[in-house]
This record gives C-alpha cells, sequence and structure tokens, in this order.
C-alpha cells in the first residue's frame, strides 16, 4: 500500500456519495508497500479503504481480484470483499485511476511474528488454498520465473551493482541456476503470492485478515507456501532466520492442506526463486520510485541475504 495519487477530502466525500456508506469523518494516506494509492477511511456509518490502481495492477484484473475475494469471503476465509455502490457497481474511476472501496478488516500486522502467530498464518494458507480448488477462474502470473531476467535487465547491470558491488553477476548466475532447476510439474492454483506479514491482520494469535491480493495468480501452488516462508522466517534485513517460527509455519500449513512429497521436495529451489523474485523488484522499485511519493522504499539486500540463506541451507524445508 502507499499513496501516489492525490485525493482531496472533498473528491473522496463525493465519491462516497455514490455508495450507501455514510459521509466522510477522516481520510489518511496510508504509506506502507509500493503498488497503489491507498487512504484508511472513516464514516459516519463505518471505515473503509480506498484503494486506486497504479503501476502494476491490470484494471482489466480487477474482475478476477473481485471474483476471488467474492469467492474467498463465501467459503469463511477472512479477506476484505470490494463493496458495491447503490447500482451494484463495484469498479469506479476517481482522479483518472480506476477505484474500489473495500471492506475494513480489524487487527494490526505484526513485526515481530511469534511462533503462533506464523502457526495461525500457516494454517489460514492452507486454508485459502482449500477454498480455492474450485474457484473456475484464473490469471497468468505477470512476475513468474520467465519474467526475472528482463526484470533484471530493466534494473540495469550498473545500476545492480550500485545497490551490492557485484549483484548483477550474482544475479545472472542465480538466473542460470533456477532456469535449470524450476519445477514445471507441480500442482498449481490460484494463489496469494505476497503474503508478507503486513498484508496479514491479527488480534493476539488469531488472523483477522488476508489482505492485498493484487498479485494472486494462477502458478504453482507450493510457491505460495515458499514465498510466505521467505516473507515470515526472516528478520527485517533478512540477516537473521527464526527456525521456530519456519517450524511453525510449515506445521501450521500442513495441519490445513497437504503438499506432495514433489512439492516438499521443491520447496528450497521455490525458496531461492522467491528470494530472487523480491530482490530484483525490491531493486527495480530502489531505482525507479518517485522521490516525491509517499511510499516507503524496501530495501533490496534484505532478499539478497534470504537468497544467500536458501543457497547454504536447502534442508530448512525439513521438519
Amino acid at each position: 500500500m502507499a499513496v501516489y495519487t492525490k485525493v482531496s477530502a472533498e473528491e473522496i466525500d463525493a465519491f462516497l456519495g455514490r455508495f450507501d456508506a455514510g459521509s466522510l469523518v477522516s481520510a489518511k494516506g496510508i504509506a506502507e508497500g509500493v503498488e497503489n494509492s491507498n487512504y484508511l477511511i472513516e464514516t459516519t456509518q463505518d471505515r473503509f479503504i480506498l484503494t486506486l490502481y497504479e503501476k502494476r495492477v491490470d484494471p482489466g484484473d480487477l474482475p478476477f481480484f473481485i471474483a476471488m475475494l467474492d469467492h474467498l469471503a463465501d467459503k469463511g476465509c477472512p479477506v476484505p470483499p470490494m463493496i458495491a455502490d447503490k447500482q451494484g457497481t463495484k469498479i469506479h474511476q476517481l482522479n483518472g485511476r480506476y477505484a474500489c472501496l473495500i471492506k475494513f478488516l480489524p487487527g494490526i500486522s505484526v513485526t515481530m511474528p511469534t511462533a503462533a502467530q506464523a502457526n495461525a498464518t500457516g494454517r489460514a494458507l492452507g486454508e485459502m488454498h482449500d477454498a480455492l480448488q474450485d474457484f473456475p477462474c484464473e490469471r497468468p502470473n505477470s512476475m513468474d520465473h520467465d519474467t526475472w531476467r528482463k526484470l533484471a535487465v530493466d534494473c540495469g547491470p550498473d545500476e545492480l551493482d550500485a545497490i551490492a558491488p557485484g549483484l548483477h553477476d550474482l544475479v545472472e548466475a542465480e538466473l542460470d541456476y533456477l532456469d535449470t532447476h524450476w519445477p514445471d510439474e507441480l500442482p498449481v492454483s490460484v494463489i496469494h503470492a505476497d503474503l508478507f506479514p503486513d498484508n496479514v491482520l491479527m488480534l493476539d494469535d488469531k488472523v483477522t485478515g488476508l489482505i492485498d491480493f493484487y498479485f494472486s495468480c494462477t502458478d504453482i501452488r507450493a510457491y505460495d507456501v515458499a514465498i510466505t516462508h521467505a516473507a515470515w522466517c526472516f528478520s527485517d534485513d533478512g540477516t537473521t532466520f527464526d527456525s521456530a517460527i519456519s517450524e511453525a509455519l510449515i506445521r501450521g500449513y500442513l495441519e490445513t492442506f497437504t503438499l506432495s512429497p514433489a512439492a516438499q521436495a521443491a520447496l528450497p529451489v521455490l525458496a531461492r526463486g522467491a528470494a530472487l523474485r523480491f530482490l530484483l523488484t525490491r531493486a527495480y522499485d530502489w531505482i525507479n520510485t518517485p522521490a516525491d511519493a509517499l511510499v516507503t522504499r524496501k530495501d533490496p539486500m534484505a532478499f539478497l541475504n534470504r537468497l544467500h540463506f536458501y543457497q547454504a541451507n536447502p534442508d530448512v524445508f525439513t521438519l
């Protein structure tokens, strides 16, 4: 989440007039994340999230996201569906951007998760995968492993080496490794693909919300587990691995959903891919984020450190 497109209080209040949602009391831009412009809205009736869709979200994908969230909500998963206006419309335009008003979910995103919270997140991920087994829609992964080499080119060799000396050559070597070892016969489904701690809302040890589904796509299901593992099991800078968090997360997932032996065996490679994918997207954003954007840039080195860990510890997923 972030704020790239500024919207005045008067414009937000006029937008709310399309809904049966009350009138505006307050609006606050949300600076976390890098994908869309987001505002926390409080009205005379309730709280909402107003999202304006920016660079990486194709407006043509919004019906997919709406259908996915409605499907998960109907299955009892804690997700925030988009809200229809008085005419039943969920996709709008505001200040030149497509926009949706989204249900607000209670809870906070933890910055230092406990093993119990990691276990609950693993369970929630497994329950989500179970609920999506009969979801009929598909969406190609616009950030799958076939796109990473182009992303590295778009970053530029000199720019990568400016982040860390020798980073360009390291990225090229890892791309070669993953091209050779990436699994292509594992079960696929729609996945979240971005389940970082800031995309999980919690009250104590209970998951109250899974949010920010804008990378959701059809891909290897176990890759979602690897992404979540890379996101949850390290210190923020990626220098410290927490084995208790790792074990709790994996056990929680396996308590609610089953990974085949082949999928479990592929987790080390999938985790290396997850680390490289976020290293490259963070590097690209680090290089290209506008200086005046109200957004917190994320350090690419945090995922270089994770990549080094996964390269050196292929047995980390063994319970």
